[in-house]
């Protein structure tokens, strides 16, 4: 892996990892689904836009429109959406955590459908799981919200699924347009749970429009075509390796920019969680 891709995955794990701290300012001003459902549709639209314009088609082949339709729906809508409504209880460092999970629940999933797992890999489920819990059990105790956590775990537990359902597919010239379409699928589903299941309210304050903008540009857009880039350059498996990073920065920069406290628990914690997801990536690629 080259010095470029290193930055690259680098860089990635920055901007998806800033999202829960952000997500939890921006939830202060607005409504949870009702402000991603904003977001996704003018990310959505930038995303098709400039995919029209670079004369990527929306004529798609119908194990895409699948591909489309269940992240859309899993992960545009029902992972970041639970994440978003748990973040108006949860703190953003610890949302991170239980989402950076998502790669532990997915090997999980596959173990307990009959796949075979190194010693590495269990052994490293084992570990991820075990520095999630810690980090879980110490923020409950000092009395964080059940109901939140609850939220983030099955946001995860869908994402998850998905992901175990579809197989990857290869988008062709079209990749940002699968993206946008996603995005705008998500949308619609978010628009519609708004409508059922809260009061639509935004607060234009400055720090909304601030954190708003940043969430579509960078870890909307940007962080996609980025992971994208790094897929292309090194390959999904070993792309896939950099998410042992999201705990790590989930955590300092809900410090930094919130103030969160962190305890030495914490750390322990993430440090466990980080060792276990890198050791259940090292295993994926020793077997592909």
């Amino acid at each position: 892996m080259d010095f470029v891709a290193l930055l690259m995955g680098l860089c990635f794990s920055v901007m998806w990892s800033s999202a829960f701290a952000t997500g939890r300012i921006i939830v202060v001003d607005a409504s949870p689904l009702a402000v991603l459902a904003l977001r996704f549709a003018i990310s959505g639209a930038i995303a098709v836009t400039i995919a029209r314009l670079r004369g990527q088609s929306w004529h798609l082949s119908p194990a895409i429109k699948r591909s489309v339709l269940i992240f859309g729906l899993c992960q545009n809508g029902l992972y970041l959406g639970l994440n978003f409504v748990a973040l108006q209880w949860v703190e953003g460092a610890l949302a991170s955590v239980i989402a950076s999970a998502m790669p532990l629940i997915v090997a999980a999933i596959g173990f307990a459908q009959g796949e075979r797992l190194s010693r590495l890999g269990f052994g490293g489920l084992v570990a991820g799981f075990a520095g999630v819990a810690l980090i879980m059990a110490g923020r409950i105790t000092q009395g964080a919200d059940v109901t939140g956590v609850a939220l983030c775990v099955i946001a995860a537990t869908a994402l998850a699924f998905a992901t175990r359902q579809v197989k990857a597919v290869s988008a062709g010239g079209n990749l940002l347009m699968v993206v946008g379409l996603q995005m705008l699928v998500g949308s619609a589903l978010l628009a519609l749970a708004a409508l059922a299941f809260e009061t639509p309210r935004f607060d234009l304050t400055p720090q909304l429009v601030v954190t708003l903008t940043y969430q579509i540009f960078i870890p909307g857009l940007t962080a996609t075509m980025v992971w994208f880039a790094l897929v292309g350059r090194v390959g999904a498996i070993r792309a896939s390796t950099f998410h042992f990073l999201n705990p790590f920065f989930g955590v300092a920069i809900a410090a930094v920019l919130l103030g969160e406290h962190i305890t030495i628990t914490d750390i322990i914690g993430v440090l466990i969680a980080m060792a276990g997801i890198l050791a259940v990536q090292m295993a994926r690629q020793a077997t592909r």
